[in-house]
């Protein structure tokens, strides 16, 4: 169908859904197929939910006098073709993020810091997929002046496509690490899909912000005329870490000392650098930049913190490749507060022909460090014993809680990590 004439009956809707559990009255559902499922088969009970338009792309279940049906070759890329025709109406800086590590609280940052001057859209939760920014961009209000997309990838060519959808003409990589290494081919492969990012502002002759203390990113920086340049003396923003044991304390431009008390860990420093420096590039008060960096309070088991009698635990159970493993691990070994510590990690997925090595490497790593209690749980992290043996092991994270119970642990900073599959929150209740 004419994608100008969907785009009229988008607008007179209440917005879009792709789920008919979370439809509202006037939304236009889209029937998307998965692997297990096709969501043709839901256009009746979409419009009984309230739906004021199914878009379907199999002749099957199409009602031909029915005004409330349109037919698509691709119910995708109709909802993709439907997205960049919204985003080509909008006239707002359009801010694309993509990292392997740290591209949500990066958002949520710079979100917070850009709401203090302008009406900000951003990408909800971590819908950043070939689906998610789609509907991201579908969200974007006709009131809004400026708006954040994050974008993830599985494979090459992923960050290129949603470029292609979202347009932006700003952007930022976090960094670049040990992300989905099985479909990517590897680092190197990781490397060429995130800066498909760079090559799209480079193109269209958009902005880019380095963090010119990673070495990669930095690196990339001669690739542009005007590069915005970040953290260090000399560049465009100045942040000074000053530490993070555990929260964060920092300078910006050699102003007074910030503490943060609810951001923890040196790796959430580029996090705050980045979100301050785009701040300052559209001109929000430094005062108040960072007044929105303070209030931010982590959640969705992100560095999320969380008390427990004695106990302060660190609940970064939201995602975990190699990268963040690292880093998180080192910045843990290093801090203090408690009488004791424990490290709780669990397998990291996506790994394909690396995860024996990978997962070895944890092993390493976490024995440089004095822990009092090493916790493995999972099927691949069991290779991490071969370096660190004194570690305790647990198949699966069932038959870790009733040892968790029974320790009856006091006075313990525990960090708890794992990729999403594991489900690792689920051991918070039995601490």
């Amino acid at each position: 169908m004419n994608i100008s004439i969907l785009y009229k009956l988008f607008k007179n809707s209440t917005g879009v859904s792709t789920d008919t559990r979370k439809i509202e009255k006037g939304n236009v559902f889209f029937a998307l197929k998965g692997p297990n499922f096709n969501a043709n088969e839901f256009a009746p009970k979409a419009l009984e939910m309230g739906a004021s338009l199914v878009v379907i792309d199999d002749p099957a279940y199409f009602i031909e006098d029915d005004e409330r049906y349109f037919l698509a070759k691709d119910a995708l890329k109709m909802l993709q073709d439907l997205a960049n025709y919204h985003r080509k109406q909008l006239s707002i800086p359009i801010i694309g993020l993509t990292g392997s590590n740290g591209k949500t609280t990066s958002k949520e940052l710079l979100h917070a810091v850009l709401q203090k001057k302008y009406k900000t859209a951003a990408t909800i939760g971590n819908l950043n997929n070939h689906i998610g920014v789609p509907l991201t961009l579908l969200s974007i209000g006709e009131d809004a002046e400026m708006a954040i997309v994050e974008m993830g990838a599985n494979k090459q060519g992923d960050i290129q496509e949603l470029c292609e959808i979202a347009e932006p003409t700003h952007g930022f990589i976090t960094n670049i690490g040990k992300a989905h290494l099985e479909g990517m081919g590897g680092p190197e492969g990781v490397l060429k899909t995130k800066t498909e990012l760079f090559q799209h502002l480079r193109e269209h002759k958009g902005q880019v912000f380095i963090n010119s203390q990673d070495p990669i990113l930095s690196n990339l920086a001669k690739r542009f005329e005007h590069p915005i340049l970040y953290p260090a003396k000399g560049d465009f923003c100045e942040v000074n870490f000053i530490e993070a044991n555990p929260f964060v304390k920092f300078s910006v431009d050699g102003g007074e000392e910030v503490f943060l008390s609810s951001l923890i860990g040196a790796y959430n420093f580029g996090n705050i650098a980045t979100a301050l420096t785009i701040g300052k590039f559209f001109e929000v008060p430094m005062e108040e930049a960072i007044e929105a960096v303070i209030s931010y309070k982590p959640s969705n088991m992100r560095s999320q913190l969380i008390e427990k009698r004695s106990n302060l635990i660190i609940l970064d159970a939201y995602n975990a490749n190699p990268s963040s493993m690292e880093v998180a691990i080192r910045t843990f070994g290093n801090m203090t507060g408690k009488k004791h510590k424990m490290i709780i990690l669990g397998d990291m997925f996506e790994l394909g022909d690396h995860a024996e090595s990978e997962h070895a490497k944890l092993g390493e790593i976490v024995s440089e460090y004095d822990i009092d209690k090493v916790c493995f749980t999972g099927k691949l992290i069991v290779s991490a014993l071969s370096k660190a043996p004194k570690a305790l092991y647990f198949p699966d994270p069932f038959s870790f809680r009733n040892w968790l119970q029974d320790s009856q642990l006091e006075d313990y900073l525990i960090l708890i990590k794992g990729s999403r599959g594991m489900k690792l929150e689920g051991l918070v209740d039995f601490i």
